[in-house]
């Protein structure tokens, strides 16, 4: 987010100006930023075969959906719901690969019936339950199976996904196994092998060491006859939300895969989520008041926990500065919070800002579950979203209504 004598822009426009359109909190994310982050992709892969799914969980905006879609990208899906919202930005179904340990029927159906790319299978009893309706409907489902090689992927427990005690993916063995079955069956399709260690990776090893494990078990099914078209490394590539932070670029992960790779006839599927979205996305709120105790300052903002979970749950770090300082402020050190009642509502702590009631402050690298995250707690109605392309700014999600957050509910008959 660049600033011009100290006002904070998102592409050619101020925040202020956007918060003073369309309110806060907002979630604003810059085109122009997504454009860039896809093509980086885009460039450092096009040293072999593959393919860009993007994991749809980490920003479901249908304005995101549609212009990754036009900018070439596949999709990853981890529900019948973001399939849809796949289908209704223009996404092709068979660009979609369909991820996730609890499938139900009708996202299994929904999915094969709009003749989507890939299912990447978790369990036996989900392969069965594909095979099943497949069957049923005289349909032959393309699968994938995802493995868990059980590598440490050096992140948050809570987003690691490649460890035996994860509920995620299946064993090596017992995936050679079933993928005998799945060649042997009328009803599926065997084109692929999937995985997926964990989120917001730093480090590139266990990326290597996970894809190698993952082509051990592609050669043992190429010496029984069982050939595979892709490998689906997953996603998880990490974004800098400090200036510490030092994840790969696009290029490193490209070139770390590349060998690997090399002289397969196999094209490389990743799923890349947050290293798309996270650096597009800036949430403005604003300071409602300050409070002072004899232990701490807080600013409390019209943000909250339900508007961006992860400083709570995953203790995950944000930047947060002024969109439009004001000199006469005086810099303290203050507890960023919200309104909700929780201790753990806070978006950020010690940050030492100058700040006064009205101060607009923007959260940096919000784009990835951020607003796909949000919930309407303390009846909390979710901040807009806004799309900027260059001087231009479109809603693309209206701020909910009171009136929403009750429509769908009843009162009892009062004779009850």
């Amino acid at each position: 987010m660049p600033a011009i004598h100290n006002v904070l822009m998102i592409e050619q426009l101020t925040a202020t100006e956007l918060a003073q359109q369309f309110g806060t909190p907002c979630y604003v994310y810059s085109l122009a930023r997504l454009r860039e982050r896809f093509q980086a992709f885009s460039q450092a892969l096009s040293i072999m075969p593959h393919r860009i799914c993007y994991s749809v969980k980490a920003n479901s905006n249908l304005a995101i959906l549609q212009q990754l879609a036009l900018m070439g990208a596949g999709f990853d899906i981890v529900s019948g719901g973001e399939l849809e919202r796949v289908l209704q930005a223009g996404g092709s179904a068979d660009r979609v690969v369909f991820s996730g340990v609890g499938k139900q029927d009708w996202e299994l159906v929904m999915a094969l019936e709009a003749g989507i790319h890939c299912f990447n299978v978790e369990s036996a009893a989900e392969l069965m339950q594909l095979e099943s309706l497949a069957a049923t409907r005289g349909l032959r489902a393309p699968v994938s199976l995802r493995v868990n090689p059980d590598v440490d992927a050096k992140t948050h427990p809570y987003i690691a996904t490649g460890l035996k005690e994860n509920k995620f993916g299946i064993a090596m063995d017992e995936a050679y196994e079933l993928y005998q079955h799945a060649a042997a069956s009328s009803s599926l399709a065997v084109i692929g092998v999937d995985c997926h260690i964990g989120s917001q990776l730093t480090e590139l090893q266990p990326m290597v060491d996970a894809l190698q494990r993952v082509l051990s078990l592609v050669d043992r099914l190429h010496r029984i006859g069982i050939d595979l078209d892709h490998v689906d490394i997953g996603g998880g590539l990490g974004v800098r939300y400090q200036q510490e932070d030092t994840p790969p670029t696009p290029a490193d992960y490209a070139q770390a895969l590349q060998p690997l790779m090399q002289g397969r006839p196999l094209t490389l599927f990743c799923e890349p989520g947050r290293a798309l979205v996270a650096d597009a996305g800036t949430l403005l709120t604003r300071v409602v008041l300050l409070k002072s105790t004899p232990a701490r300052n807080f600013a409390v903002v019209d943000a909250a926990m339900n508007d961006l979970i992860r400083p709570t749950l995953y203790q995950a770090w944000m930047s947060i500065e002024v969109a439009e300082p004001a000199p006469e402020d005086d810099q303290a050190c203050y507890d960023i919070v919200g309104p909700v009642c929780e201790t753990g509502d806070f978006l950020g702590k010690d940050r030492h800002l100058r700040l006064h009631a009205g101060s607009l402050l923007a959260i940096s690298q919000a784009g990835a579950y951020g607003f796909v995250m949000s919930s309407n707690y303390n009846t909390r109605t979710r901040a807009a979203e806004v799309m900027v392309d260059g001087n231009q700014a479109y809603l693309v999600r209206r701020r909910e209504t009171l009136q929403d957050l009750l429509a769908l509910e009843s009162l009892l008959p009062e004779h009850t």
